[in-house]
């Protein structure tokens, strides 16, 4: 089992857990106090709650140090300590990368109102100043403040923004990337993010946008790179389309704009698909030419209840992280033996690929509450887990993730294709040689005509939103899985990025009991 994750990274596409502020809060209020009680700690974790922190390589069980963590769910205010912020407002930056996601997100549901087309606004004006100097004083990249273009058919979002139009939320996003490009101090290199629900408002956005990254106009203050949302982070043909683009524009230039993220991407399929464009990238045009991707899959299942068992990567199959409700019963609240040996005895999972999170912990460091017990406000609940219960599956979750996204790039380099990316009707057709070939050629027309050419195969890959055919091109698909009602998710068995709602506050809920 590796515990170094970060040693056999190699030459992938970067994924980064999406940190959850409940998470992080254990760490960071740990090291004010005894936070959670020292006798509830596994045995195991030798170095007390840092075991969880995976940006540590001396203290945490496994070391990854690459994550992404959202001003979102941030305490913006850096005047004030916040022991709950710790693990990134001290951590070793010489050990660990952050990424900064701006919270677009929360602006596109109605989270942080302001009148976001008024540059004057005092409300926007005092977001957009904490975000863009929480950035600076603590991350080493981060998003731009964007308006997500999909905020205007978003109920909240509307009332809460006044944005009403998709040109509303580019006249929002010009504000915010003026502020950001003309007062950022030079500590936090910056991602022009890119969105627009189709191909037509992603190429207008994008032609809006770019000169943001233009260094004949604005120099050493010019923006570091690219984000990809909307339809840009879910489309092959348009991520295709618009790399060409940024080579030939000269906005893809070694030394200026090495990173390029892919916001909300879990699937295993495009892990290994990002990897053969950064490679081909790297190849022939940036040699510093870096992908990562996030999502917050491990956190949120946790949240839901599920616990990820084993990854499948089989040859022409569809490769899926397999999650099924995790074990809760308060019968185990004495049990002595290791969780990985109680849930295949029991018959609650039929497999089970431990972490080093929870590879010596025991069940009864799961169910800690037996029945009668009361729980931190003096309640009997139905679960036998507490709030400690969520943090050490989160742990384990992020490891299985990670380790998934490496495996699948070991296999898919040992010659294991995901179905997705071997076209077979015809002639045996795989996605990296096509790539290669998009990259290869030291002329536009030809490179766009080569994408072009395949567009049919592009229609075939599942987007990160899971949408296949005319769907991909067109994310107003996304907007449905972010605000309309849906029964409950299948997650249970195969993960994508997508959860309800539902699913997601309770996280929030989560999150709230232990930032109080």
């Amino acid at each position: 089992m590796n515990k170094n994750l970060t040693a056999t990274q190699n030459d992938y596409a970067y994924f980064l857990p999406a940190t959850s502020g409940f998470y992080a809060t254990f760490i960071g209020k740990q090291r004010y106090g005894n936070y959670v009680d020292p006798a509830r700690i596994p045995a195991s974790f030798t170095n007390g709650i840092e075991s969880l922190n995976y940006l540590e390589p001396d203290k945490g069980l496994f070391y990854y140090d690459h994550c992404l963590y959202s001003a979102g769910h941030a305490n913006l205010d850096l005047n004030k300590q916040d022991e709950s912020e710790d693990m990134f407002r001290n951590r070793n930056r010489a050990t660990s990368w952050v990424l900064g996601d701006s919270g677009g997100f929360q602006i596109g549901k109605g989270v942080w109102p302001a009148d976001w087309k008024d540059p004057n606004c005092p409300q926007a004006q005092k977001k957009r100043s904490q975000v863009l100097t929480w950035m600076d004083s603590l991350m080493d990249y981060g998003m731009i403040l964007d308006i997500p273009a999909w905020v205007a058919r978003s109920p909240a979002g509307r009332a809460a923004t006044g944005i009403n139009s998709y040109a509303e939320a580019v006249q929002g996003t010009y504000i915010n990337n003026d502020w950001f490009v003309n007062n950022r101090n030079g500590n936090c290199k910056f991602l022009n993010v890119l969105q627009g629900e189709n191909h037509a408002d992603a190429d207008d956005w994008y032609d809006r946008m770019k000169k943001y990254c233009d260094t004949k106009q604005y120099g050493d203050r010019a923006f570091n790179g690219w984000s990809m949302g909307g339809q840009n982070m879910c489309d092959v043909h348009l991520v295709l389309k618009r790399l060409v683009a940024l080579r030939f524009d000269g906005l893809l230039e070694k030394g200026q704009h090495d990173w390029m993220h892919f916001l909300g991407t879990s699937k295993l399929e495009w892990a290994v698909l990002l990897t053969d464009i950064q490679r081909a990238v790297r190849k022939y045009h940036n040699p510093q030419f870096t992908i990562s991707f996030d999502c917050a899959s491990p956190f949120l299942a946790t949240a839901n209840g599920q616990i990820y068992i084993q990854t499948e990567t089989e040859d022409r199959t569809k490769w899926v992280y397999r999650m099924v409700p995790s074990a809760d019963d308060k019968k185990y609240a004495t049990d002595t033996r290791l969780f990985k040996d109680a849930v295949i005895q029991d018959g609650i999972f039929k497999n089970f690929d431990p972490s080093p999170i929870i590879d010596q912990c025991s069940i009864k460091d799961i169910c800690i509450y037996k029945p009668g017990d009361l729980n931190k406000i003096g309640k009997e609940g139905r679960t036998s887990w507490d709030s400690f219960s969520y943090a050490i599956q989160m742990g384990h979750n992020v490891w299985s993730h990670v380790n998934a996204v490496q495996e699948a790039n070991r296999q898919y380099d040992a010659g294991i294709y995901p179905a997705m990316l071997v076209q077979e009707k015809f002639d045996r057709l795989f996605f990296k040689d096509v790539v290669n070939a998009i990259f290869a050629t030291s002329d536009r027309g030809t490179a766009d005509a080569v994408v072009e050419e395949y567009s049919r195969f592009w229609m075939s890959i599942i987007g990160t939103r899971g949408a296949t055919g005319k769907k991909t091109v067109n994310a107003s698909t996304m907007f449905a899985n972010l605000f309309d009602e849906v029964g409950t998710s299948s997650v249970q068995s195969e993960h994508g990025e997508d959860f309800t709602d539902e699913e997601e506050s309770k996280l929030d809920q989560l999150e709230s009991q232990v930032k109080a």
